[in-house]
Order: C-alpha cells, then structure tokens, then sequence
C-alpha cells in the first residue's frame, strides 16, 4: 500500500494542513494502468491557446477563455503522451466543442460562461495537437464528453479497462468526464503535467479530490514507465 508521501506528492501536497491528508488516508492505493490502455484529450483547442504563453492577469480581457502560460507549459507533456500512445498503436480520442447548431448552442454549454464571437478555427484541435487519420474526435455540448455522446460506446467497442485524460479545464471538463468515466467503469488516470486550469488552487482542489475518489493523479513520467 502506498504510503502518505507517495500518495500524496503531487501538486496539491501544500494546500491543506496535515489533518486533512490524514482525513483521507482511507482512500491512499496503489496507483497505475490497468489492462488495455486508451488516450482522451480534453478539449485542447485553438481557443485555450489564445494570446501566447503570458499570465492570465495579461490576458483575460483581450482573451476571456484563454489559460495562457498553464496551457502552453502543458503542450510539450501532452505532446509525449501522445507521441507514446501512438507509437504503440494504442487507441487516441479528442474531444471539442460542438459548433455545428449555432441556434442551439445558445441554449446548451457547458458552462454558465457567457458565450462570445470566436473564429472559424477557434474550436480546432491545437495544431501540435492535431488529430491524425482514423483517430475519433467527439462534439460536445456539455461538460462531460460522455454527455450526449457515443464515446462510451467507442470505448467499451475497443475493449479499454483504463481511460488516460488530459486536457482541461481541471475543474471543468476534465473533471465531468473523469467522474462520468467512473461511473462507467472505466479505470481513469489523469496526466497531472499534462492537465490544467485558470485557476490553480482549483486546479490543486480538483485534482486531490479525483485521486482520492474517481481516479489516478500519475506524474507523466510515470505513467510512460508503465505504459
């Protein structure tokens, strides 16, 4: 059984005093890929990308949903992950933002963000990121990618035991699609590098509690150890 330190090290190991870790140490396991193995990036389009790699505080008023430098410091682990998953041929999904009713994404989200004009390329996959042939890309119009889409289906038709997510928001997507990939049994690991948010105390909150509840938080390296 994995112990405090190693449980607990990772980005959220500062945020709550030591009666809280201990709180929680029900929930302390071992962690790690179980079974056939699948990649969903979460949502890692042109959008979060806007404005470059500045601070948010720089730029939220010209580029309300960009993460700025979280997302751009998560783009070289998210590209190895990829480039790791592909190279063992093991399944690769994305997901984005269904953009395909205008009229009807006024009236659906996923969240209560108010919604704003955007270009034609601004819900594209990240160019470093860009899906190849044969590999899925699930439209969404809600928080969970599992909402209102086949992706269970496509899922349970390539036999994975253990769903790997990356991509954002952690308090946001991520975080809806980690809990509805519990519920419907799939092992779930979260890339802690490779996921991210605005706000990083939400982020670390998010985090702590889908390692301890709904999934494996895994450093990348480790996880590319196992893989």
């Amino acid at each position: 059984m994995a112990g405090q330190n190693e449980f607990e090290n990772h980005c959220w190991q500062d945020l709550y005093p030591p009666e809280i870790y201990e709180l929680y140490s029900p929930y302390r396991r071992e962690t790690g890929i179980k079974g056939r193995c699948g990649l969903l990036l979460v949502d890692l389009y042109n959008l979060c990308y806007e404005g470059g790699d500045l601070p948010i505080r720089e730029l939220h008023k010209e580029y309300p949903s960009s993460c700025g430098e979280y997302a751009w410091r998560a783009l070289e682990p998210t590209r190895r992950i990829l480039e790791a998953m592909r190279s063992r041929g093991l399944p690769v999904l994305f997901s984005t933002k269904d953009v395909r009713n205008s009229f009807h994404q006024a009236k659906a989200s996923a969240t209560f963000r108010r919604q704003r004009q955007t270009s034609e390329s601004a819900y594209d996959i990240h160019p470093d990121l860009a899906p190849k042939e044969g590999e899925l890309v699930i439209a969404k119009e809600r928080a969970s990618c599992f909402y209102g889409t086949p992706l269970v289906t496509y899922l349970q038709r390539l036999r994975l035991e253990t769903l790997i997510i990356v991509g954002e928001s952690t308090s946001g997507c991520v975080r809806a699609t980690t809990t509805d990939s519990y519920s419907f049994g799939f092992h779930t690991i979260l890339v802690e590098e490779a996921v991210f948010d605005r706000n990083p105390i939400s982020h670390q909150a998010s985090l702590f509690d889908l390692h301890h509840k709904y999934a494996d938080v895994m450093a990348l390296d480790d996880l590319l150890g196992q893989l």
